[in-house]
């Protein structure tokens, strides 16, 4: 099992980012105010994390960086900054949250 899908699979919300990268910080935010407690993992930080921002690039079907940040809800990707706001706008986050044990509202 590759590390990023090991990382995933061990915490309700799980989110890849870089510490420089303000929408990560936006993203990570958001979830906080939600009230999600999420395992967040700073590439730049991690000694792996050249490798795991590879195996995120794989997972994003090949498409060009960035590749932060990367959310996955119970264990399986969601995606970046556009698909986490957009699910939010529409009222479906916080049901997947729900779903996935991330909240308990």
């Amino acid at each position: 099992m590759d590390r990023v899908t090991k990382l995933a699979s061990e915490r309700a919300v799980v989110v890849f980012t870089a510490s420089n990268c303000g929408m990560c910080h936006a993203v990570t935010s958001l979830l906080g105010e939600l009230g999600v407690n999420a395992a967040v993992y700073e590439l730049d930080k991690d000694p792996r994390g050249r490798d795991m921002e590879r195996e995120l690039a794989t997972k994003l079907g090949g498409r060009g960086p960035p590749v932060v940040p990367a959310v996955f809800i119970g264990g399986n990707l969601v995606g970046g900054t556009n698909r986490v706001m957009s699910l939010h706008l529409a009222g479906e986050l916080v049901p997947m949250l729900k779903n996935a044990g991330a909240l308990w509202l």
